[in-house]
């Protein structure tokens, strides 16, 4: 019998350098009747943010975009119907462009972006837009969800996993060297940070005017957030109630809110940014996920950053700069004393985090970003920064970034 020769496999693929182009988000809002989006559809925040990128960015030929992920935890209603596709169309990309929904929790947006970074890296895309967008006042965290009964009838999770406030509480009784006097404490800087940064007009660059019409109201032009409280102080918040657990630590004022809000990103490979003149704000070094127990869900992005630091070959004293969502004070703390980083370290969240800007779940991550690489471009110095969220149902994420800025980009990374 004559052997038969293999059968060729397909052109062999190389692994290409994703980076990231450009972020936007509208700003962000409180949930709810009094919130600036009250009157506001979720999909037409993300088809701001769509059509802003494309704005800032012309000259990006639209049909030259291959893919656009957009994330939304709550799908249904205005956050459904396969968002990615119907936010492209309604944003006036061609017919031709696909997308798809996504959907991680708090790190929706986050996924979308290393998921389509991947797929740049493949080969499958040169281009895409990743992003995320989440109206928790038309869509509360787990309407219409149907949790299944074994979660608890079979002690697969603890209850208190299925609030986030509970986990967060879980969290302190796990550390208790984190205090509530140390979450407020952490949560008033956080509040400053923020304030210093509208002040120095590092945050407005990045935002999308919104017009947007309240019942009653009218409408008006959104270029602010609205969620932040400058001068809060640590007596302020030393007064509000916790209301997740008698004489606890976590309050509305150390955890983000309730919020509206979408944001998104533009990525490329770096040949496609070359050939296309766009422009390089960052390149995306690596990614990783890990699990953790759904009540200590804040945790999380401990193990994540373990991940992606040993994938990049890199360790915790290569990071210049960090930006941590603040779900919670105490899960922002826990990172920091896990890796021996002082709490007023100046290289953790500069312009502030969510605690003062808010937290429209999965619209968080691209925000994030883009604010790391606004950071990257006024400090030449710092080459790695890392982006890094716990994530609901104890889950953790962490992307690792180089700043093209700096004098050794590119090499041997």
């Amino acid at each position: 019998m004559t052997a038969t020769a293999p059968r060729p496999l397909g052109r062999q693929r190389q692994i290409r350098d994703v980076v990231f182009v450009d972020g936007v988000r509208t700003p962000f809002g409180r949930a709810g009747d009094k919130g600036i989006y009250h009157g506001t559809r979720a999909d037409d925040l993300v088809v701001k943010c769509i059509r802003d990128l494309l704005r800032r960015n012309p000259s990006l030929p639209p049909e030259r975009v291959d893919e656009v992920a957009v994330a939304a935890t709550t799908q249904t209603g205005d956050q459904g119907l396969t968002i990615g596709r119907t936010a492209a169309l309604l944003a006036g990309l061609p017919q031709s462009v696909p997308g798809y929904a996504i959907d991680r929790m708090c790190a929706g947006a986050m996924t979308a972006v290393t998921t389509t970074a991947g797929s740049i890296a493949f080969g499958a895309y040169d281009v895409a837009i990743a992003g995320g967008v989440e109206h928790m006042g038309n869509h509360p965290m787990g309407a219409g969800a149907d949790p299944n009964p074994r979660f608890l009838s079979e002690r697969i999770v603890d209850p208190a996993a299925l609030n986030m406030g509970n986990t967060a509480e879980n969290l302190h009784d796990r550390f208790p060297a984190i205090t509530r006097e140390r979450a407020d404490r952490y949560a008033a800087a956080s509040q400053a940070k923020l304030a210093a940064a509208y002040g120095a007009e590092r945050i407005q660059p990045d935002l999308v005017p919104v017009a947007a019409r309240r019942p009653g109201e009218g409408w008006a032009v959104r270029t602010t957030d609205e969620p932040p409280r400058p001068g809060t102080t640590e007596a302020d918040l030393a007064s509000l109630r916790t209301p997740f657990r008698a004489h606890g630590r976590v309050t509305a004022g150390n955890a983000a809110g309730l919020n509206d809000g979408a944001s998104a990103a533009l990525l490329a490979s770096a040949d496609a940014a070359r050939e296309l003149g766009l422009p390089v704000k960052m390149r995306l070094v690596s990614y990783a996920f890990a699990g953790v127990e759904p009540q200590v869900m804040g945790i999380g992005p401990v193990p994540a950053t373990e991940k992606a630091l040993a994938q990049a070959g890199l360790d915790i004293g290569d990071i210049g700069l960090f930006e941590i969502n603040e779900a919670f004070a105490v899960q922002v703390l826990a990172f920091l004393d896990h890796f021996g980083i002082p709490e007023d370290d100046p290289r953790v969240n500069p312009y502030g985090g969510a605690i003062a800007v808010g937290h429209p779940l999965a619209s968080s991550g691209v925000r994030l970003m883009t604010q790391l690489a606004r950071q990257f471009a006024e400090d030449h110095d710092v080459r790695f920064g890392l982006t890094t969220m716990c994530i609901g149902l104890g889950m953790g994420g962490t992307v690792i970034w180089e700043n093209p800025h700096h004098a050794d980009y590119g090499k041997d990374a």
